[in-house]
């Protein structure tokens, strides 16, 4: 993928007597999901404990701090901010002390209203410690009036936009999704106890086994009694709009979400875009990882053959998720080099998933020509980004997108390539097996299933334009 910000991963354990290493192991799983920060809190049943750091999760949290952790019940989170500073203060999850107790919060989403509730809230004197989003569901589980209801029900039907939530109470975990279901978020399975997770290949990496996944406007209370499940919301209001972008590039190949299995999912984009655009060449090759699983079908729909064409660094950390722009494109030609056996002299197909910004694909790119190329014919496995995002991932500004301002001809000369082709939207929205109307595709349409306010629309500006001074 190209220059494209992540967003966040969850994952809990309730009922296991090693429920901290569990967790520990399925943040590692869902590492692709955020680099900035990880945080783990374990309860048992009578006090919640918490560690927080900066960094990769086997930076974050060291070996000897699980031992301090360990308890029978624990969450965690891996961090990429799309709202809120890059600090420790805004590191998950956020563990709080109020009337009812203690309670830890991880998040993955993004919030449309918060900038409104904050202002609320501040203005009535309430003080906030951290510049993330999700801090205003601890201020509105504080209200009298909610901590007098037994569920988190009126507390949720105040928020609006994308949540995947977990909490974690001394008593129980609880696991959370919008009416809309944007974040995928799943129940399993682990010897006595249960697991939450944002995707399934963090349940398989610690011997979990899926259930099902949580339903959009459902909470799912975890304790010692076992499940309860209740929809928060009226049904009226449960609309599914699953982010098309998960099963495109945020999740990782070996997971299931939203009943899709994400690696044949992309196997069909790659298909399908051979379907869409071919070109005679001599060799197909991928962008490694975000583009192997597309670059695998559209070779075996056109018959090219496959081979490796970008040897990637695994020590280096992933560019896109860098928050500078400038040390993301600095550190391109760190993460990637081009195979030279594999490009010189050849008509090359590249395929990747995305370019949203488009300045780490330039790079690489680059790359193959200085590795004697002959010819660079760029095929993406998704359409043009054109339009903002304001449900969790980080380009909410159109004038950061290429393609909100750029013809497809534009953009193939700013990269220097021969041909350049994208998967229109019915083509990417044929490869579904699950109702296509229940999928959110408004970065490519601009048909968002919220009303977004103008507050978040100008929070997001004034971000953009912070970064741009800044870099």
């Amino acid at each position: 993928m190209s220059d494209a910000r992540e967003q966040c991963g969850l994952f809990g354990v309730f009922g296991c007597d090693d429920a901290v290493e569990k967790v520990y192991y399925g943040l590692y799983s869902l590492q692709h999901r955020g680099e900035e920060s990880a945080g783990i809190a374990s309860t048992n049943g009578k006090d919640i404990i918490f560690h927080k750091g900066m960094g990769l999760v086997n930076e974050a949290i060291k070996l000897d701090t699980l031992t301090s952790l360990k308890n029978p019940s624990a969450i965690g989170h891996v961090r990429y901010s799309t709202i809120g500073q890059n600090t420790i203060n805004n590191a998950q999850p956020l563990v709080v002390d109020y009337y009812k107790g203690k309670v830890a919060v991880a998040h993955n989403g993004q919030l449309t209203n918060a900038k409104r509730l904050r202002d609320e809230f501040e203005a009535n004197g309430s003080i906030f410690h951290t510049t993330s989003d999700t801090e205003v569901i601890v201020h509105l589980m504080a209200k009298p009036l909610h901590m007098m209801q037994k569920n988190l029900s009126a507390v949720l039907n105040h928020l609006h936009g994308s949540f995947a939530l977990l909490f974690l109470t001394p008593e129980e975990m609880i696991g959370v999704r919008d009416p809309h279901g944007f974040k995928p978020l799943s129940l399993g399975r682990l010897n006595h106890g249960y697991v939450i997770a944002s995707e399934t290949c963090a349940m398989d990496q610690v011997g979990a086994e899926f259930i099902r996944d949580i339903n959009p406007g459902e909470a799912v209370y975890v304790s010692k009694h076992g499940i309860r499940s209740e929809y928060y919301c009226p049904q009226r209001l449960v609309k599914p709009a699953y982010c098309i972008f998960e099963l495109v590039y945020f999740s990782r190949p070996d997971s299931r979400i939203y009943g899709e299995s994400v690696h044949v999912f992309r196997k069909k984009l790659g298909e399908k875009l051979a379907e869409e655009a071919p070109v005679d060449a001599d060799v197909v090759i991928s962008v490694p990882e975000g583009g192997n699983s597309a670059g695998i079908g559209y070779s075996h729909a056109s018959g090219i053959p496959f081979d490796r064409g970008f040897i990637r660094n695994h020590y280096v950390g992933r560019t896109f998720i860098l928050p500078e722009r400038d040390r993301r494109n600095r550190i391109v030609e760190l993460k990637l080099n081009a195979l030279k056996e594999t490009v010189e002299g050849k008509r090359v197909i590249v395929v990747d998933d995305s370019i949203v910004r488009g300045t780490t694909s330039k790079s690489r790119f680059g790359l193959l020509r200085r590795a004697g190329a002959k010819e660079i014919h760029v095929r993406i496995s998704c359409p043009p980004h054109r339009y903002p995002c304001y449900y969790g991932i980080d380009f909410q500004q159109k004038g950061e997108l290429i393609a909100a301002d750029h013809t497809v001809e534009e953009i193939r000369k700013f990269l220097n390539v021969e041909s350049l082709s994208y998967l229109s939207v019915d083509g990417m929205m044929s490869c579904i097996t699950q109702v296509p109307e229940n999928f959110c595709n408004a970065c490519f349409t601009s048909k968002y299933p919220t009303f977004i306010e103008e507050e978040t629309k100008k929070l997001a500006e004034r971000d953009f334009i912070r970064e741009i001074v800044t870099t």
